[in-house]
């Protein structure tokens, strides 16, 4: 076990390769290799919170600063592509952001209860879908938007976990309630909640769950992201980096 000594870590990602991707209490967003051995830095030029990070795809980092409503684009050595000021193309409030596979960026519009999809190379939107009466009478408090394998997942702490396809179109919501965040590994979705690691399995449906390391205390865990062979656990002091069978 290696602990990576980070006061207060935010927002984290990983891509295919593992490299590690978290923003500290600075919102300078810190690069670490599988291990835990720092690699870069990127300190923004003026400061926003970092509300999330996506790796995954591999051609750019993305960074979402809730803030200041923006999205800052890196490339994997931590060098600067673009910034982009939301409020120049959409009259609402961005509440999360995720990266797709395309490089277009899907982005959840608080104000307007739309699913947006934001072109960054023609500064343009280019798709809309509206979530009004998908929620229905729910007061949603969404948390969280990640792409993958062809699907769009967005975390409502209230609900569960809207499920959309690609394009935008809804398809299902899982029952996973007052979550945070997930995270992917292969065919499965995972969690953290009540002091162990869930594993849903996308296409079986099936589930499974692991215990927290010994040693580690639950309360103290604000996320945990799950590698092929590492796991990170995040708590107020830092990251603790350990192999993953």
């Amino acid at each position: 076990m290696r602990h990576i000594k980070l006061r207060n870590p935010g927002a984290a990602s990983l891509d295919r390769r593992g490299t590690l991707y978290v923003a500290d209490a600075d919102n300078n967003l810190r690069q670490y290799g599988p291990e835990g051995l720092p690699l870069n830095t990127f300190a923004p030029t003026q400061p926003g919170h970092a509300a999330q990070v996506e790796a995954w795809n591999m051609t750019s980092i993305l960074v979402f600063n809730d803030d200041r409503q923006q999205l800052v684009l890196l490339d994997r050595f931590l060098a600067l592509i673009t910034e982009v000021r939301l409020a120049d193309f959409l009259d609402g409030t961005v509440r999360a952001a995720t990266l797709a596979p395309d490089n277009r960026i899907w982005l959840l519009d608080e104000s307007n209860l739309v699913l947006r999809e934001f072109d960054p190379n023609n500064l343009r939107l280019v798709k809309n879908t509206p979530l009004d009466l998908i929620i229905g009478r729910t007061r949603p408090d969404f948390r969280f938007l990640r792409h993958y394998q062809n699907n769009i997942y967005l975390v409502d702490r209230v609900t569960g976990v809207y499920v959309f396809d690609n394009l935008g179109n809804y398809k299902k919501k899982l029952p996973f309630v007052g979550l945070n965040m997930v995270g992917f590994r292969g065919e499965e979705l995972y969690y953290f909640d009540g002091g162990s690691i869930h594993f849903f399995h996308l296409y079986n449906l099936t589930e499974r769950r692991m215990a927290l390391p010994t040693g580690v205390n639950p309360a103290e865990v604000r996320q945990v992201l799950v590698g092929e062979s590492m796991a990170y656990i995040f708590t107020p002091t830092g990251v603790a980096v350990y192999q993953w069978k």
